[in-house]
């Protein structure tokens, strides 16, 4: 049977917001998924997701939160709550009727690190929040080890044995290298959710990040989500790089 086709989530990660949109718009439509990690969000914070909700995007919010569990329960309430105005195209209709309200954002990350009770709470809040506004729940992902890590039998267990401590905890799936990916599905499941990062096209460079791989790698290991940002961003022309990715996943 072939792999499923992962995902493509493109990383804003840039420091301007005219930058963010004038990407988001050249990747639209063919794009659809963007990360707003912290560089993005520290300098504009709800705009950013705003904005990227206007253009008919959605949001895979990546602020790893880590902290006390009550904290973390509220900046995922928060998280989950950030939304964005969209006008009926009947001007005729009063406003207050006219504007629908949209959820752009559509998975959050915590820490694993955190433990089963932060997480715990941080599921729970997503999906309580979800019930009241009646709306989708986002997806909550924990964070196992960085890919700035180097690669180690110990990496490797250690990413699997808090796979499993995220799913315990009732959390959606965990991020991690395309080198665990299989691992974690096998201990976890099909149904939990494995966002790779570290992707890199062939014959790009590789940066600050340790465990990499391709985008057909990331493939025929599972990834249900690969997160691309400096091979697009950075790229002459964006729209094309990520056009190049996409046929390499299908």
């Amino acid at each position: 049977m072939p792999a499923k086709k992962p995902e493509l989530i493109v990383a804003l990660d840039v420091d301007n917001l005219e930058d963010a949109e004038r990407l988001v718009k050249s990747l639209r439509p063919a794009v659809e998924l963007f990360k707003v990690g912290s560089q993005l969000y520290t300098a504009f914070g709800p705009k950013a997701v705003q904005m990227i909700g206007h253009l008919g995007g959605r949001v895979f919010l990546d602020l790893k939160f880590h902290d006390i569990p009550n904290t973390v329960r509220n900046a995922v309430i928060t998280g989950s709550s950030l939304s964005c105005v969209l006008a009926s195209m009947n001007p005729g209709v009063r406003r207050e009727i006219r504007d629908v309200l949209q959820y752009p954002v559509f998975m959050i990350t915590v820490h694993v690190i955190g433990g089963e009770e932060m997480m715990r709470y941080a599921a729970e809040a997503a999906r309580e929040k979800a019930d009241e506004l009646k709306k989708e729940r986002p997806k909550i992902v924990g964070v196992t080890v960085l890919t700035s890590d180097a690669s180690s039998c110990d990496v490797q267990e250690t990413v699997v044995a808090r796979a499993i401590s995220a799913k315990k905890a009732g959390l959606d799936g965990v991020v991690c290298s395309v080198e665990e990916t299989s691992a974690v599905r096998s201990a976890c499941g099909k149904d939990f959710v494995i966002v790779t990062p570290g992707i890199r096209p062939q014959g790009t460079e590789t940066g600050d990040q340790k465990r990499v791989a391709t985008p057909r790698a990331a493939k025929d290991a599972g990834s249900d989500f690969i997160v691309v940002g400096r091979p697009i961003v950075k790229a002459d022309d964006p729209a094309l790089a990520a056009r190049k990715i996409l046929q390499e996943l299908s």
